[in-house]
């Protein structure tokens, strides 16, 4: 078996493509996640952050001229990105180039979507690229981005919008539109209470991945108009979109798996989506598979040793049953159940940890009980905690959502941070 990747290469039309990925979301409804990070910062998978889903479509798919548009808590994001991204030559045209918000027209940070790309618009244009590739840099999904580009380029679309087909009551969050049969959107409406139904299918919505394909000088052209509207507030999904579906040729690409079902797409945006998305991953077999050797996800690795499971004495076992666990764990005589175990973490004798997410560092003391909780980087549990039993008592501590989810961070637990997040 080889030891290297083959990963797309590059064609006339993804080297004529520069994608554009928008990371500077604050991701308020992640909570105290997103205390000391950006959204798309937040480690996931146990060795990722979020961010690396959209970077490693971009890089397998053959298009590597990437910007990376920053603005919220950012140190994290950028450390990163400098860290994971920085392996292409930019002498062949290769680059993952760091855009923060630096106030480059006026003295206003990024408004909107919209507006994030209008104060690049001389970075933009000094690539000269054909077609513009909008992407949100907080969502879990592997996907090849050449195929609805060269749909695009072959529909002759002023734009194509990319869209996955969600329960109709879970898209009041997204951009939602309806299509004829060409699958040319005829209505797009951000965030609707009440979101419209798919022709034949009362319980199902077309949702926005938020990605988008623009031909460039459109994108320019529109991107000028909506900086120059004094009732725009410069978001792609609440104004650019809506008012050119009437006027122009807007496409919507729906995102499909090899039997034209919806392929794997989420929006880790709540703390329950987050926690499930990842728990989704200790499935026998996960929808998203991060094993396949021609898609490989992207990221930057501290070398660690392998994972380490001490003792086989009885009550005190170190095991993992349907549990991913990260390079560099120590599981000593600790027991793990369906839950993702991040880089570095060391779990004492009679611990039981879960339905959790341990992300990295974290250390639990003996005689632990842990489910149904988030554990954030670089928490120390001490011993004898008991986590996600008894909401009320947890709730004096931690934030515990509606459900029963716990989120514990260092703050929480009256500790300090020694490290970046």
């Amino acid at each position: 078996m080889k030891n290297y990747i083959e990963t797309k290469s590059s064609n006339d039309l993804t080297r004529k493509t520069l994608a554009l990925v928008l990371a500077g979301g604050e991701g308020s409804r992640l909570k105290n996640l997103t205390e000391w990070r950006a959204k798309p910062a937040v480690p996931f998978g146990g060795k990722y952050r979020i961010i690396d889903f959209v970077l490693s479509n971009c890089v397998n798919s053959g298009i590597r001229k990437i910007g990376v548009l920053t603005q919220y808590k950012s140190h994290s994001l950028i450390r990163h990105v400098q860290r994971a991204w920085s392996f292409m030559r930019y002498e062949v045209g290769e680059f993952v180039e760091l855009l923060p918000a630096q106030q480059r027209i006026d003295k206003e940070w990024y408004k909107g979507t919209a507006d994030a790309l209008y104060q690049n618009l001389d970075i933009v244009r000094r690539h000269t690229p054909e077609y513009v590739m909008v992407l949100g840099g907080d969502h879990i999904y592997s996907m090849d981005y050449s195929k609805m580009l060269y749909t695009h380029a072959q529909s002759g679309a002023d734009v194509t919008i990319g869209c996955i087909e969600v329960p109709r009551m879970e898209a009041t969050g997204f951009g939602v539109m309806s299509v004829n049969k060409d699958f040319k959107i005829t209505k797009f409406t951000e965030k609707p209470a009440n979101p419209e139904a798919m022709p034949g299918k009362p319980e199902k919505a077309l949702a926005s991945m938020g990605i988008y394909i623009f031909s460039t000088e459109f994108l320019f052209q529109k991107l000028i108009e909506d900086h120059d509207n004094p009732n725009s507030s410069n978001d792609f999904g609440k104004d650019i979109i809506p008012s050119i579906i009437n006027e122009y040729n807007v496409q919507a690409y729906p995102f499909v798996d090899d039997k034209d079902e919806p392929a794997y797409w989420r929006d880790v945006g709540t703390l329950e989506s987050y926690w499930q998305a990842s728990l989704d991953l200790c499935s026998i077999t996960p929808e998203l598979n991060l094993y396949n050797r021609d898609w490989p996800i992207w990221t930057y690795q501290a070398q660690m040793p392998p994972a380490k499971f001490a003792f086989d004495d009885e009550g005190r076992r170190g095991q993992a049953i349907d549990s991913m666990i990260s390079a560099g764990c120590i599981l000593s005589g600790a027991k793990v159940k369906r839950s993702v175990i991040s880089s570095g973490c060391f779990l004492h004798s009679y611990t039981m940890i879960k339905d959790s997410v341990l992300l990295p560092r974290v250390e639990v003391g003996r005689n632990c009980r842990i489910q149904n909780a988030i554990i954030d980087k670089g928490c120390y549990i001490p011993e004898g905690t008991v986590i996600g039993e008894d909401p009320v008592e947890d709730a004096k501590r931690f934030y515990v959502d509606e459900k029963g989810l716990v989120l514990v961070t260092p703050k929480m637990l009256g500790q300090t941070l020694h490290f970046t997040r």
